[in-house]
């Protein structure tokens, strides 16, 4: 992409606001030509392996060959050849990958996603080793989804070690992997108040890395989402940089309750800069499904469903 922020950073400095990270980091999209494409996400293994199928032809134009996000988890093996791998062949494409680590332990309180690293060591020793495989590569990461926001799940020594475990996520990638622009997750719009967000970023030390993101996996629109998370930068008391995911946003969140493969959803913007945040970026894999519930009743979580991309791209 090679867009030099240069005059924003400077900006941001000469009114006191700069994020403490951001003069410090290299900048991956000085370093790269454009976000990278999974060529091995799941709505493009789908479409591969369903080439006859009708709705591969919109899966394939529509989402697969769209810029996104790989997740990655004890589902992905040895963690540091997974994420070298990856990074390696984005960074012979001269793309900027975007990766997301979901790993802490007690993931999702027990929710549709639960799961996680069995210990607190075995998760230092995951993160550790995540970074160690992005090393000097540029890239983009996105941390633990929910893992702030769900907090109040958690009670006594399992709520400090959350928080010491994301604080040692942020060191790692400050000090191991220069050429990245870690995001720690800031939940969504709706979910808590920006005040107690943001004394909850400062706890793991957001000021380490380059900023927050918001909405992943959700529906709220970019503009809602930004106003959101300008509120945490004011609380913050600086102006931290923040992405939001807008892959499922594009009708944004409607007026029910559910979160959950709900109805009426549609694919947002398509990972770019601006807009609001700093940047825009499919987090969520559009079509993987959020659990067996709504619209992906017997779809586990992060299994893709043709059914359920083939509502994004129509919004019904």
């Amino acid at each position: 992409m090679r867009i030099s922020t240069c005059l924003m950073a400077a900006a941001l400095a000469l009114a006191g606001l700069a994020s403490p990270a951001l003069a410090a980091d290299g900048n991956p999209l000085e370093k790269t030509n454009g976000f990278y494409v999974d060529p091995d996400s799941n709505p493009a293994v789908w479409v591969r392996d369903h080439a006859s199928d009708s709705l591969a032809g919109p899966i394939r134009t529509s989402i697969a060959t769209k810029p996104g996000a790989r997740w990655f988890g004890t589902w992905s093996g040895d963690i540091r050849t997974a994420v070298d791998k990856y990074t390696y062949a984005a960074d012979v494409a001269d793309k900027l990958p975007v990766l997301v680590a979901y790993n802490i332990p007690g993931r999702d309180c027990g929710g549709e996603s639960t799961g996680g690293a069995g210990s607190p060591q075995a998760y230092r020793d995951w993160i550790s080793a995540f970074a160690d495989g992005i090393g000097g590569k540029p890239a983009i990461v996105v941390l633990e989804p929910d893992a702030l926001a769900q907090l109040d799940c958690l009670t006594g020594t399992a709520r400090t070690d959350r928080v010491d475990l994301l604080k040692y996520a942020a060191t790692q990638f400050a000090q191991k992997a220069p050429n990245t622009w870690a995001y720690m997750d800031g939940g969504n719009a709706t979910w808590i108040p920006a005040a107690t967000m943001a004394s909850r970023l400062k706890q793991v030390g957001v000021q380490s890395i380059h900023g927050f993101v918001l909405n992943v996996s959700n529906f709220y629109s970019t503009a809602e989402s930004t106003t959101y998370g300008k509120a945490v930068g004011s609380a913050l008391g600086y102006a931290a940089p923040f992405v939001v995911d807008s892959s499922r946003n594009g009708n944004g969140h409607g007026t029910d309750s559910e979160w959950c493969n709900p109805p009426k959803r549609k694919l947002g913007a398509p990972s770019q800069l601006g807009g609001g945040p700093e940047m825009q970026l499919w987090i969520k894999v559009p079509g993987d499904s959020d659990g067996s519930c709504g619209y992906g009743t017997g779809v586990p979580a992060g299994t893709f469903s043709p059914a359920l991309a083939t509502h994004l791209i129509k919004g019904d």
